[in-house]
């Protein structure tokens, strides 16, 4: 009996080892796979230099943001001064085939290459900026910069006499530049009727030379501000040396030019891409068209300048009140062209599409469409 007892203790002991063991070698198994667990790829194409303090420096925060956020769960990585047209689709392509898992492009022209692409990998998410295409695996992302350009304009139009005018250096005639243009005037001329808003084309998105040149000939040409919408600070820098105030773009140009830049609406993108590569890692990812606006924090208005007066900083942020609830919105009538007629009627508002497709100016711009 003793015998059958020491028999059945043995066998009971070399199974409770096996399952030991076995339960051992499933962990060691699952923190090798979990140790070799390759991290999510994300690249991003730019248009220009992450140090040009204004579109893809901050296009470039919000990629840092995802690496603060998510760590070693993912793996960015970005191409600088990638130009518009045909040939980005072959910087695009390369990412794809070295088995990036998300890829973000981040101007207007970068749109049909990446469509083309897109079809080409259907496993690869792609995440187009400014764009109006989509696909299965390629969404659009923007904001509604529109609302800041506007609160902008009213700190612009209380700054400069009634009846001034301001410069204001272009990019490009595209719906997004005359969004920008025509929210900023209406801004201004909700506290300064009279004023006038002047535009130049510079057909630039950075180009520190023609952006400045613009700016100089605007000034010499009697404005008393100046604003732009290209990603250089050399407008801003080209008031100061006049002792003129401006308004910046992109990023809070005040950082880096001084208190002559009374406010900046400029671009948050980081909480929009840690969100949307969350969404492609955990398999919720859908295809969209993203266009955020003031409440979602994507645009937004930089610190004010301390020549900025505490009755102007009451107005704006009643003002942004208004449009974060959605009462109100910038192209809402009565609202006139540049030409006089009625471009949107009492009580209307102007619809998304005609938005995104604007071809037009509004009353109080100075300046030709293209020219």
């Amino acid at each position: 009996m003793k015998r059958v007892l020491v028999i059945l203790l043995t066998v009971l002991m070399i199974l409770g080892i096996g399952f030991s063991l076995s339960s051992c070698k499933k962990k060691e198994v699952k923190a090798e796979a979990a140790a070799s667990a390759e991290p999510f790829k994300v690249a991003f194409i730019y248009i220009g230099l992450p140090g040009d303090l204004g579109w893809t420096f901050e296009q470039e925060q919000g990629r840092m943001m995802i690496e603060e956020e998510l760590g070693d769960k993912v793996d960015t990585t970005f191409v600088e001064n990638v130009p518009e047209g045909p040939d980005a689709s072959r910087i695009i392509r390369q990412y794809a085939q070295k088995g990036y898992n998300m890829i973000f492009a981040t101007s207007f022209g970068y749109m049909d290459p990446m469509v083309e692409v897109a079809a080409e990998f259907p496993d690869v998410y792609f995440e187009h900026c400014s764009g109006y295409k989509s696909s299965d695996n390629m969404a659009t992302y923007f904001g509604r910069m529109y609302q800041a350009r506007y609160l902008s304009g009213i700190v612009a139009g209380k700054a400069i006499g009634q009846g001034d005018s301001i410069g204001y250096v272009a990019a490009f005639p595209i719906p997004e530049v005359l969004r920008g243009i025509n929210a900023f005037t209406i801004g201004v001329r909700k506290v300064n009727p009279t004023a006038t808003v002047k535009v130049v084309w510079t057909n630039t998105w950075y180009d520190p030379v023609k952006e400045r040149e613009a700016a100089v000939a605007l000034l010499d040409s009697g404005v008393k501000l100046i604003t732009q919408h290209q990603d250089t600070t050399e407008p801003q820098k080209a008031a100061k040396e006049r002792d003129l105030v401006s308004v910046g773009y992109d990023s809070d140009m005040g950082k880096f030019v001084g208190d002559s830049v009374l406010v900046s609406p400029k671009w948050n993108w980081g909480p929009y891409f840690v969100k949307t590569v969350e969404d492609a890692m955990n398999g919720t990812w859908k295809t969209h068209s993203y266009w955020g606006g003031l409440k979602d924090g994507v645009v937004e208005l930089s610190a004010f300048s301390d020549k900025v007066s505490q009755d102007v900083k009451d107005l704006v942020a009643s003002e942004t009140k208004k449009i974060e609830s959605g009462s109100w919105d910038v192209f809402w009538g009565p609202l006139k062209g540049q030409d006089g007629s009625v471009v949107v009627a009492d009580g209307a508002k102007m619809a998304d599409g005609d938005m995104l497709g604007m071809n037009l100016f509004v009353e109080g711009v100075v300046g030709n469409l293209g020219q």
